[in-house]
């Protein structure tokens, strides 16, 4: 067994930080493509290996599991945001929640919420019209926005409270755009990046207060009490198991991670539509027969919507919203042919995964077919891992892929969508994967 990785050669103090902030999705695919399956390199102080071999991330997510942890690198800003909520928690705190949520998520209970989702589309849909140019991922994010809500928490979002949170999102994503100097400046420090998102991280727990508050009271008891997330986790405080700080945590992780990757989906998928006329002839193909009449669909029509999940899968390949993922080993442990360090960051970049040549055949192409089962059946199961994998998969999993249908299947009933610029869009690094430019788009009747 090897020591160390091979791997681009760092700068001092920086290390490689400055080129993976010039360019992530550059710089991961470049250290794949040079340096193999398992790539060593420092971002600042971060002792990095980057894992592309789909065996080992499935090793380290699901087999080997319980040897790795969140890390801690994480904890700091992106602590202070979403605390001890689902998405960092760890440990008994992590179980505990994730047994408490998993009612919510149910399957079940989720198609049961259908027809509010195709209620929330047509309302955003009722406000458009035939011609004009609209930023899509405004749109996408409205209406995502307010479909968790109504499902996770129990209660509306007034258009006030939509602006609140869209103003909110940008100084809070900047916090974690890459950046070589965040790794030698304490979160304290006032900066302007710094003081622009604790005044929006202000402003965002006001909000959970207020949707608390508003909950508060009527999460019911029994067999028919309300089965959202904010109503179980009402109840389990007034059994003496959640803290307010608990609450306030987890209710802050679900409206922000819960509606963001599906509105990045939503819009990925509209610009890839728009630059594919035979895939969007498909799915209109598919749409029109399913939903004759151009309403929303049922849960029944919903299943037969195949090419329209197909095509969420394959946009979510060549766009994942989550496009690495990292993990921090509790003992030392072997990665490939390499000895990698307890407290080291392990980097899983489903970028790099989702288009290497070796799992796709043309992976740069927008083929939603790749998902059908015959040419899915030989593909090792972590090339695509959009939701991650193991104990800590998404738990969102069958809510973003359900809304995901129901939105798309309902906007293609009613519109085409044309990308309105002359030029690709550059994308941007944060927590998740960003369009840097507006994501204009013309919107023509049907």
């Amino acid at each position: 067994m090897r020591a160390t990785p091979p791997g681009p050669k760092g700068e001092a103090v920086f290390g490689n930080s400055r080129q993976y902030a010039d360019d992530p999705f550059e710089f991961v695919t470049a250290c794949a493509e040079a340096y193999g399956d398992v790539v060593h390199f420092d971002l600042g102080p971060l002792e990095t290996y980057m894992v592309t071999d789909p065996a080992e991330i499935g090793r380290i997510l699901v087999a080997d599991d319980e040897k790795f942890a969140k890390p801690d690198f994480q904890d700091d800003a992106l602590g202070d945001l979403l605390g001890d909520g689902l998405l960092l928690s760890e440990g008994p705190t992590w179980q505990k929640q994730r047994q408490l949520a998993n009612p919510a998520f149910d399957p079940q209970r989720l198609q049961g919420m259908v027809d509010t989702m195709g209620e929330y589309t047509e309302a955003l849909l009722a406000g458009w019209e035939a011609g004009e140019v609209r930023d899509v991922q405004v749109d996408m994010t409205e209406v995502t926005l307010r479909i968790i809500c109504e499902a996770m928490l129990g209660v509306g979002l007034d258009d006030d409270r939509i602006e609140t949170v869209r103003e909110s999102l940008e100084p809070l994503g900047a916090r974690f755009e890459p950046d070589p100097l965040k790794f030698l400046l304490p979160d304290w420090v006032p900066t302007r990046e710094n003081r622009e998102y604790e005044a929006a991280l202000g402003t965002m727990e006001e909000l959970i207060d207020e949707l608390v508050a508003d909950r508060r009271g009527t999460q019911g008891h029994g067999e028919d009490a309300p089965a959202d997330l904010l109503s179980i986790l009402l109840r389990a405080q007034e059994r003496g198991e959640q803290s307010q700080q608990q609450i306030r945590d987890e209710v802050m992780t679900i409206l922000l991670a819960g509606h963001d990757t599906t509105a990045l989906t939503l819009t990925y998928a509209w610009y890839l539509l728009s630059q594919h006329p035979e895939a969007e002839a498909k799915l209109t193909a598919e749409v029109d027969e399913v939903l004759p009449d151009g309403r929303a669909p049922t849960m029944a029509q919903v299943r037969d919507l195949n090419y329209t999940e197909r095509v969420l899968q394959e946009s979510m390949r060549l766009y994942p919203p989550v496009y690495v993922m990292f993990r921090e080993p509790k003992v030392d442990v072997k990665i490939g042919d390499y000895r990698v360090p307890e407290g080291a960051a392990v980097m899983l970049p489903q970028w790099v995964v989702h288009r290497s040549e070796r799992y796709w055949e043309n992976p740069t192409e927008f083929d939603p077919d790749r998902f059908t089962l015959e040419r899915s059946r030989d593909r090792p199961r972590f090339a695509y891992f959009p939701f991650g994998g193991g104990p800590r998969h998404c738990i969102g999993k069958h809510l973003a892929l359900l809304e995901g249908r129901v939105i798309t299947a309902t906007v293609a009933a009613n519109y085409d969508l044309d990308y309105n610029r002359d030029e690709p869009f550059d994308l941007r690094g944060s927590l998740t994967m960003h369009p840097q430019q507006p994501m204009s788009m013309q919107v023509t009747k049907r």
